[in-house]
Formats: C-alpha cells, sequence, structure tokens
C-alpha cells in the first residue's frame, strides 16, 4: 500500500518515477528469501556526481572495500530528487548487496510526495556525522548578510537554488521562511554541483551548499559565504570568520546527516557484516581524513541508535515540511 502525505509539485512525475523503478531488477523479495553476501556490492548514490552526496558514497565505498576486501562499484542513480535511487534499493528487498549513501532526503521525500517508501523500508546500518549548510552568493552579488537576504525577499524576488526539491538547502529555506517570514523562489537542481554553476552563472541568486562543495570556489574568491546554518560556528580555520545565521538575529540550525542503509530485510548476519565493516572503516584514517576534509561534524551511529536518530529526525522534519 502506498504511504500518503502532502502532495507538492511535481508528486505526478515522481509517481512515475517510482512505478517504474519498483519493478526494475529485483531478484529477491524479503526477508524469508534474502540473498547471499558477495563479492560484488553496489553502493547507490541517489544524486549526481560532484556533490555531497556523491562524496560521501564513494568515500564510504571504498571504506568498505578495505574493510571486507569486497569490490563496492559505486552507481549513480539520480532524478527525482533522489526518489530513483531510493526505488532502486526498494526493489532490492532481502538482498544485502546493495547499499545506498543516504541523507535528508530519505527522510524528506516520504513527508512532501506520495512515495512507495519510507526510512523503515530499508535497513539502517550507520550515522557517519553532520554538516550544515553555508548560505553562499557569487563574488559579485549585492548582498552582503544573511539578514539583508532575508530582508529583500520579503518584498524582491530571491531565487534560490536548491539541490533536489526535497534536500537540506530546501529544509532549511523553508525553516528560514517559517522563522522570519521570507519568501524565496526555488529552482531545483540534481545535484550540489549543478547547484554551484547555476550560481556561478548567475541564473540564481543564492544557495545553501556544503562547505565540501564550495571550499575551492570560496578560497578563489568567486563565492563568498555569508552565514551557516549552524548552533556555532564551524571551528575549522577555513569557515571559523562565518557567522551562523543565529548570529544575524535568524533562529536557525539544522544539520544534515550522513549514512548508509542496506536494502530492506536482509538477514541478521548480512547486516551484522555491514556494521561491522562500518566501525571498522570509521577507525581508519581514511574516515577522519574524510570528516576532515568535508568539514563534518562526528557522530557515529549504528544499527538500533540509527534508527531511533531517523525515527526522531523524522518527526521533526514532518513538523518543518508539513506544518
Amino acid at each position: 500500500m502506498m504511504r500518503t502525505s502532502r502532495t507538492t509539485a511535481g508528486t505526478a512525475a515522481l509517481l512515475l518515477v517510482f512505478g517504474t523503478s519498483a519493478c526494475a531488477g529485483g531478484a529477491t523479495t524479503g526477508a524469508a528469501g534474502a540473498a547471499a553476501l558477495s563479492d560484488e556490492t553496489t553502493m547507490i548514490v541517489p544524486f549526481g556526481a560532484g556533490g555531497g552526496s556523491d562524496i560521501a558514497g564513494r568515500t564510504i565505498a571504498a571504506g568498505l572495500e578495505e574493510a571486507t576486501s569486497s569490490n563496492v562499484t559505486v552507481e549513480n542513480r539520480d532524478g527525482g530528487a533522489g526518489a530513483i535511487g531510493y526505488s532502486h534499493l526498494l526493489s532490492k528487498a532481502g538482498d544485502p548487496n546493495y547499499l545506498l549513501a543516504t541523507e535528508t532526503a530519505m527522510l524528506a521525500l516520504p513527508l512532501t510526495a506520495d512515495t512507495e517508501f519510507d526510512y523503515t523500508d530499508f535497513t539502517p546500518i550507520m550515522s557517519i556525522g553532520e554538516d550544515f549548510t553555508l548560505l553562499v552568493v557569487d563574488a559579485r552579488s549585492p548582498f552582503t548578510s544573511c539578514a539583508e537576504i532575508v530582508e529583500r525577499s520579503r518584498s524582491e524576488r530571491v531565487v534560490a537554488g536548491v539541490s533536489g526539491a526535497t534536500g537540506l538547502d530546501n529544509v532549511v529555506f523553508t525553516m528560514v521562511e517559517q522563522a522570519e517570514d521570507a519568501r524565496f523562489d526555488r529552482v531545483p537542481f540534481e545535484s550540489g554541483g549543478e547547484v554551484m554553476t547555476a550560481l556561478l552563472g548567475g541564473q540564481i541568486d543564492i544557495a545553501s551548499l556544503n562547505p565540501s562543495e564550495v571550499l575551492g570556489q570560496l578560497d578563489s574568491g568567486d563565492l563568498r559565504a555569508l552565514c551557516v546554518f549552524a548552533d556555532e560556528r564551524y571551528a575549522y580555520d577555513e569557515l571559523a570568520d562565518i557567522p551562523t545565521a543565529k548570529e544575524e538575529g535568524i533562529d536557525v540550525s539544522y544539520g544534515q546527516f550522513r549514512g548508509l542503509i542496506a536494502a530492506g530485510g536482509i538477514s541478521e548476519e548480512a547486516t551484522e557484516h555491514w556494521t561491522a565493516a562500518g566501525r571498522e572503516f570509521m577507525g581508519t584514517e581514511a574516515y577522519d581524513a574524510y570528516m576532515r576534509d568535508n568539514y563534518l561534524q562526528p557522530d557515529p551511529l549504528y544499527g538500533d541508535e540509527f534508527r531511533a536518530y531517523l525515527e526522531d529526525s523524522s518527526s521533526r522534519l514532518e513538523r518543518v515540511l508539513n506544518p
């Protein structure tokens, strides 16, 4: 039975995606017919190449290869604001050889459109940490602060690029609108890389992007960061001068988790296999380097702890997206 919730623009297109993807490729169905682990695993990234999800997926895949001595192939299945990737994993129920690099879209999609899945349809493996987005503008932009952008949006059109209609940046912009009586016109893209290209090309006015996606452009002077949507400033030297939105009177803070899920209905043995591999990866220098290079805050959670985190985060998102 399809779960239903408030439907947003674009639901018809998402339904077509779901109907097509759910029928694709699943050789196993449910725990009773759970497949065995093999030396070949597919890591699904539900967004395009170059964005934060892609970076996370490829890093985790490499770490799991190291931990298990198996081959983990990354497969970008972007489209439908992440729906195509998640629907593809849904079709692999019972097969432990399919993983997905997950983030906030897994929780937001079922709250904003009619979907065939929610987070309970998958097997939670681990959360590796959180990141907080920066509000950035082109270096030539007249905007000098986040407070100025909010004020301008109340009387003039401000165009915001978002990576997927249900991604973290869209959640943050919605929270700003609710808290500050602001209004943004959104243009959705399939990845943070596409959003940044549009910002540099003058197609949009503002964007909310992960530090890892924009640090190079901040260093080169092509982009400027006006604030970070976090409770405290980043401690990293490169970001320490960026004020929080709260410092500018905008009471908005929201972190995106980065994590790993497997198909639903896999065996307990397979779940333990991937959880153990994740723990091993997160004890390596590669994990430390990823967190450091991508400016994430470590928050490792496994199995049931990760499931509880998802339940709490889903409830919080519902209050934002379906007030």
